[in-house]
């Protein structure tokens, strides 16, 4: 089966609405989908709704935003309960500042000489508490001072960078513990990306673990092949489950559905005890 993991829509930064996004995927081949909008499960009704009329199964799903040792990454829930109070409360906790770190990041452009940044990333962000870099990108993009999304973080929206500016994001531990309160299982979102040491990435792994984590993305749109394999070796090594997953945004803005290969047989996917 095809089955994608990771993947977002207008309620958070992603360029469809969730049934738009769901239908895409169905179109695309996906047999098991879950919508993991950041930090909001707002759009998993209609993501539901949608899924099932297109005859995929539906997994309902959250990306939640983590600080850890002074760098940002993402842990996904996945068969979450989005109406948990406990996690509830801990999404809306992170959703906090989202506006004020904004505000923040088009002063940052506009000492870079970029004009009206704010103004121009709302006009992309479909729920205004969830603006963030993605919708900068889009809009440096659109006003030509980047040729597309992935120019505007390399050139912008990273660390060092003129438009970046850092916030304070959920502490690991409790993200993983306001997933596993909601019935979920709680992966490492593509760890290729966050450039970590290998003796930092043994330990985020054994801390992860610790705290409840289950499995990591191994095969992920964030990811190259190369890595690809070595994220399969360490999940083996570690004794995690593996994860599949296009961390799909919208057209032509990186990995699309049904382009990715599917993970190594001997892995222990994140699904093999679902009753799929």
């Amino acid at each position: 089966m095809n089955i994608d993991l990771h993947c977002h829509s207008n309620v958070s930064d992603g360029a469809l609405a969730p049934r738009e996004v769901a239908l895409r995927a169905a179109r695309r081949g996906v047999d098991v989908w879950a919508l993991t909008d950041h930090d909001q499960v707002a759009g998993l009704p209609e993501a539901r709704t949608a899924a099932l009329e297109a005859g995929m199964r539906f997994v309902a799903g959250v990306e939640i935003s983590v600080t850890w040792r002074g760098s940002t990454l993402h842990i996904v829930g996945l068969r979450i309960d989005p109406g948990n109070p406990t996690l509830a409360a801990g999404l809306a906790k992170v959703r906090g500042g989202r506006r004020e770190r904004a505000k923040r990041m088009a002063e940052e452009l506009k000492a870079s000489g970029i004009d009206g940044a704010y103004e121009g990333a709302l006009r992309h962000a479909d729920n205004p508490d969830m603006v963030g870099r993605t919708h900068f990108a889009r809009f440096l993009a659109e006003i030509g001072v980047v040729a597309d999304t992935k120019g505007a973080f390399r050139r912008f929206l990273v660390p060092g960078k003129p438009g970046y500016v850092p916030h304070e994001w959920a502490d690991l531990a409790d993200a993983v513990a306001w997933i596993c309160a909601a019935g979920g299982q709680a992966v490492l979102a593509h760890p290729g990306r966050y450039h970590l040491s290998a003796g930092a990435m043994d330990s985020l792994l054994q801390e992860f673990r610790e705290a409840g984590g289950e499995a990591i993305e191994v095969v992920t749109g964030s990811h190259s092949p190369d890595q690809y394999a070595h994220f399969a070796a360490l999940a083996r090594h570690h004794g995690y489950a593996a994860s599949r997953g296009s961390d799909f945004h919208g057209p032509d803005e990186g990995a699309e559905f049904g382009t990715l290969p599917p993970l190594d047989p001997d892995l222990h996917p994140v699904w093999r005890d679902w009753a799929l």
